[in-house]
């Protein structure tokens, strides 16, 4: 299944939602949407992960990677209301205490 991402700028802030599976193949199009929000001075980036419904280490190591860079610019990377297989994996890895893990985010409807 393809990823699809939707990503939207207010303010300083900025969300993007994902949906579908978030592998290998699929790491340089979200890698580029989050940092071009990040170049484009957002500070604080909401994604919405409810719709993702696997993600492997590639994936894992995108966010890490982007998480990183955001807090050096004094912003965050804040994962929302990530789906059951996604929170699972957050958890076997002990990244859900790396990473801020919120239920409310983002406003963006993907594929409606």
């Amino acid at each position: 299944m393809h990823l699809e991402i939707q990503s939207e700028r207010n303010g300083s802030g900025g969300s993007v939602v994902l949906a579908g599976r978030f592998d290998a193949h699929e790491a340089e199009p979200v890698l580029t949407s989050l940092t071009a929000l990040l170049a484009d001075g957002v500070s604080t980036i909401g994604l919405d992960l409810s719709r993702v419904d696997f993600i492997d280490s590639t994936g894992l190591a995108v966010l890490t990677r982007v998480m990183k860079r955001a807090r050096e610019s004094g912003g965050d990377l804040v994962l929302v209301a990530p789906s059951t297989p996604v929170r699972v994996i957050l958890e076997l890895t002990a990244l859900d205490k790396a990473f801020v893990v919120s239920e409310v985010g983002p406003d963006i409807a993907v594929g409606h």
